[in-house]
């Protein structure tokens, strides 16, 4: 697995758009985020369906065509230096395959924020257009608005990415050891659900995997963990880090199943590393070389994030 192209790091004034792939977005959260970009110097644009409904399937942010242009037309704007997700939910799935890939790589690099259900978008960008991206707080998610942590890590990221070259988690190892690859990985449930699909990486071959989930029982991450285990997409992993577990059940109950589907693996595996639905998440860039360190909860990025 190859290192992906770094965009540019965003500087005072830029121009940041918001949109939202998957799930309807509450307007006082919409903008609250949109304040605190503002006060990061950034000029926030909503795209045109960011406060749509479905109107018969209200858990997606409109129709899938609609949140398909917002995404499009934003990053092939060439005032927009960065696209930021409003919201996980649910729903990329089903506008992935609405894009126009060509298009959007002609439009060029550019920065690409979201996690949770956006895990799709980052397999997408990284198959179709080698492109780091950050999996990191949405702008009008609950976390971000109010957790000065969670704020504070991806300003950074964005605008000095020389500072956060390492990761410093509170996690500790499950299995001990180092490891190094390209780091890659999202929610658990949409890595599961998007093998095979047109869009996904087809393992994580040779891949530092970041792993996390929100709601799932301790049975179903091991359904999820042993699909990606019996289809190969384990198969030549590095290391693996775990991140949130939010309504997972008991965390010993989760943590038995976790040791036992990936302690077979013979890689590095820290827990607790702090990013996903928690609060204070970190920004994990992905398509980055790096060196994980499970003993003492660190990622070392080879290099800055952002150019």
């Amino acid at each position: 697995m190859k290192p992906l192209v770094r965009p540019s790091r965003l500087a005072p004034g830029a121009r940041v758009a918001v949109v939202a792939p998957s799930g309807p977005v509450a307007e006082e959260r919409l903008q609250a985020g949109l304040d605190i970009l503002r006060g990061w110097d950034l000029d926030p644009v909503v795209a045109p369906h960011v406060l749509d409904v479905h109107g018969e399937l209200g858990y997606l942010a409109g129709s899938d065509a609609d949140r398909a242009a917002d995404l499009q037309q934003a990053w092939c704007d060439p005032s927009v230096d960065a696209v930021l997700c409003a919201r996980g939910g649910y729903g990329a799935q089903r506008m992935v395959d609405l894009l126009d890939w060509e298009a959007m790589r002609a439009a060029g690099p550019k920065v690409f924020v979201g996690f949770s259900d956006i895990t799709v978008l980052h397999q997408a960008f990284a198959t179709r257009l080698d492109l780091v991206t950050l999996h990191g707080p949405a702008a009008a998610g609950a976390d971000f608005v109010k957790n000065a942590g969670a704020q504070e890590h991806l300003k950074a990221t964005l605008f000095a990415p020389e500072t956060v070259r390492v990761i410093a988690s509170a996690g500790a190892a499950l299995v001990p050891g180092r490891a190094r690859g390209v780091t890659l990985g999202g929610c658990l449930s949409m890595l599961a659900s998007d093998v095979g699909t047109p869009h996904a990486r087809t393992s994580a071959r040779g891949g530092l995997l970041f792993l996390e989930d929100v709601g799932e029982q301790a049975y179903r991450v091991d359904r999820m963990l042993t699909q990606l285990l019996r289809s190969g997409w384990l198969d030549g992993v590095t290391g693996i880090a775990l991140g949130s577990w939010a309504g997972c059940g008991p965390y010993g109950a989760l943590r038995a199943v976790l040791a036992d589907r990936l302690g077979c693996l013979g890689v590095p595996v820290v827990e607790e590393f702090g990013f996903g639905h928690c609060e204070g998440a970190l920004t994990i860039p992905f398509g980055m070389a790096a060196e994980l360190d499970a003993d003492t909860g660190t990622l070392t990025l080879d290099e800055a994030a952002l150019r």
